[in-house]
């Protein structure tokens, strides 16, 4: 078991702005050590957003962002070194090998003794026999990869992935969904944004629902399935999200037809 002192990750009441255009509003959620948090929510919803502010990539316009109690504004550097973002579309160095960017993020990274792990790595996500190919040779699958093996070889506090799934055939996702159990057994937290409702449903122990900027619900995924059955029949999540997408549309209609908008 994992002894840390500090939650994971911790959000308080995060906004982004790019100019009058507001993405992310008063998001505050915090994501225990070993937690799996699924982010999910239409398009526009602000995920992708929130996640590459966690990762140091965009500045908060306001609030506060902490990795594993390393304040995202005052020390960047070791929020970064204990954070690992996998984007929807990983971008690779096309004239790199496989093992060239493994190399290349052990020494960004300051590691040593890091072989015998970036081996078992390759060996898990099936690249072992692409260790020597050029990035530009590999499908989107192998990208996706090769991608995640560069994530968890310095074994990140903090996991964050946008779309994780995609470009995985069924061998590599069930390879994908093991690895990130185990990474949560050894006490990273995860937040993982995805459209696939069914895979964050099998996944993810808690749910963040957002819609256009704003958080809308937060809860055990196995507590929020319950709640609205009065014949004790569990709704699945995708009976959740659209419960609560409706009604936070109709909360947002009436505070609007309150203020004289509608």
């Amino acid at each position: 078991m994992w002894k840390v002192d500090a939650v994971s990750i911790v959000v308080e009441d995060f906004h982004k702005c790019y100019g009058s255009f507001v993405a992310v509003q008063g998001l505050s959620f915090e994501v225990e050590p070993g937690e799996v948090m699924g982010f999910v929510g239409p398009n526009g919803a602000g995920k992708t957003t929130t996640l590459r502010s966690l990762a140091g990539i965009l500045r908060p316009t306001r609030g506060r962002l902490v990795i594993d109690g390393h304040d995202l504004k005052r020390t960047p550097v070791a929020a970064k070194k204990a954070t690992a973002y996998i984007p929807d579309e990983p971008k690779l160095f096309d004239q790199l090998t496989v093992w060239e960017h493994i190399r290349f993020v052990a020494a960004a990274y300051g590691l040593s003794d890091w072989n015998a792990r970036a081996d078992a790595l390759l060996e898990q996500f099936e690249l072992a026999s692409k260790r020597h190919a050029l990035a530009s040779e590999l499908s989107r699958g192998m990208r996706q990869k090769v991608a995640i093996c560069c994530g968890y070889l310095h074994r990140p506090r903090a996991v964050l992935l946008d779309e994780p799934m995609t470009g995985l055939d069924p061998r590599g996702i069930r390879t994908m969904k093991d690895a990130i159990l185990e990474q949560a057994r050894d006490g990273s937290a995860f937040i993982i944004s995805s459209h696939l409702l069914s895979v964050v449903e099998g996944l993810c122990t808690s749910v963040l629902i957002m819609d256009r900027g704003r958080p809308v619900r937060r809860g055990k995924i196995a507590e929020l399935r319950r709640e609205a059955r009065d014949d004790a029949r569990e709704e699945s999540l995708e009976d959740v999200f659209f419960r609560e997408l409706g009604a936070a549309a109709t909360t947002s209609a009436v505070d609007a037809t309150e203020g004289g908008i509608a």
